[in-house]
């Protein structure tokens, strides 16, 4: 049988879809491992990055069970959904790309003044840091908040500032969701053409009466 055939469009559906499921798993994976690291929920592009990774992983459960009983239904859903997704995964990817450390910065410092005092502790006894950034314009926060850290770096005299290690972790994270969703969105587009290749094909097996 020809690459064009029913069964190998099926296959190849098939194929694609266990990808996506994987990718979606990874974006879910690193997004939440970088908000673990310090990259706080105020950083909106991660909770998109998680919402992305979540409707790829539905969609392809959907688009593979589509595939496997030639679902007209649920392979027209596949296709309109898996377009949305392809737009709002480049946009999230190419913001991930686009976000330098001068805007992290701002981002933090937002976070950082919105947290509680004891939200701050917790956040430097995981970090093992003291501090957000010491920087010209918040030396007098920084240093208010080393007199009153109680990290264990503190009893060794050697603290880093959390928000050099937030930011590391931030910029690490977001190349990484924003190349892995950059490179993959632009494999939905054929997604969706094969979905509707496949789904406007006639099944050998079935009842030859049969519209499709």
């Amino acid at each position: 049988m020809v690459c064009g055939g029913f069964t190998c469009s099926r296959n190849a559906l098939c194929s694609l879809n266990v990808v996506y499921i994987k990718v979606g798993l990874v974006l879910i994976s690193v997004a939440a491992w970088g908000k673990g690291f310090g990259i706080v929920s105020s950083i909106h592009i991660i909770g998109g990055v998680i919402a992305v990774g979540v409707f790829l992983l539905l969609i392809a459960i959907v688009g593979l069970v589509g595939a496997l009983k030639h679902h007209q239904v649920l392979l027209f859903f596949y296709m309109v959904i898996l377009f949305f997704v392809f737009l709002f995964q480049l946009g999230v990817s190419c913001s991930c790309l686009a976000m330098n450390r001068e805007q992290q910065e701002k981002l933090l410092n937002s976070s950082w003044e919105m947290m509680s005092s004891m939200t701050r502790e917790d956040l430097e006894h995981q970090l093992d840091c003291c501090g957000l950034l010491n920087t010209s314009l918040s030396q007098p926060e920084f240093d208010s908040d080393y007199q009153h850290c109680t990290a264990p770096c503190k009893l060794r005299s050697r603290c880093h500032p959390c928000g050099d290690l937030m930011l590391q972790h931030a910029t690490e994270a977001l190349k990484i969701l924003g190349g892995i969703g950059l490179f993959f969105s632009f494999t939905e587009i054929l997604g969706v053409w094969l979905a509707a290749r496949y789904r406007n094909q006639k099944d050998p097996t079935a009842n030859p009466s049969a519209f499709l």
